[in-house]
């Protein structure tokens, strides 16, 4: 077969290669379910928690956030139960969730970055061997011939056209998980923005209704 001969011909460094490419892939398809499952309507949950907490339904309001999968929602429920505990500070309680939710969205992703930064590098590595290997047939037989040098070149050609072919789509998904975690984050800013926005007009009203 043409893929293990180019992978023999390669050298040790093609299947090391192969590996990082395989682990780049997965973790890429992990982040990519993982983001398609926490998608939600940002903006038709709040308009539901509103309606919901206007009318005193707390409980119902946990339940709606418990209800709904993803980062926002958990951040939602958790201001919530901070309002029903009676918290002066709800901003804090939610920003508190925030830090269990950012590492659970940033997980692998630097993996898959170091994956990137590290494959053209062994490309190079591979190039830097096959050249070596050019020079040591070189002097083992005294003479420049084809045959002695050709699994050398192979190796120093094909180990930088493996790396580098990875390596671009490798950083095209790497950017597009960072993109998918800015805007998940900037998502559970505005709802926690908005959260502790309503809590706080409720709380006015409620004093100014006692006054």
């Amino acid at each position: 077969m043409l893929f293990l001969e180019l992978m023999k011909k390669g050298g040790p460094l093609m299947w090391i290669i192969l590996i990082c490419s395989l682990l780049a892939l997965f973790i890429f398809l992990i982040k990519v379910f993982q983001f398609h499952r926490d998608e939600i309507g940002v903006r038709e949950l709040l308009r539901g928690l509103f309606n919901v907490l206007k009318r005193d339904g707390l409980v119902e309001a946990l339940t709606l956030c418990d209800n709904t999968p993803g980062p926002v929602a958990r951040l939602l429920g958790a201001g919530i139960l901070a309002y029903q505990r009676g918290d002066e500070n709800i901003r804090a309680a939610i920003d508190e969730a925030a830090l269990e939710e950012l590492p659970k969205l940033e997980r692998h992703i630097r993996m898959l970055g170091t994956l990137c930064y590290i494959m053209p590098l062994l490309g190079l590595l591979g190039t830097v061997l096959g050249m070596l290997g050019v020079f040591e047939s070189i002097s083992a037989t005294g003479n420049f011939t084809t045959e002695a040098v050709s699994q050398p070149v192979w190796q120093a050609l094909l180990t930088t056209a493996a790396g580098l072919t990875i390596t671009i789509p490798c950083h095209v998904g790497y950017n597009y998980l960072v993109g998918r975690v800015e805007s998940m984050t900037l998502d559970m800013e505005k709802a926690a923005l908005e959260l502790a926005s309503f809590f706080e007009r409720s709380r006015q009203n409620s004093s100014g209704q006692k006054k």
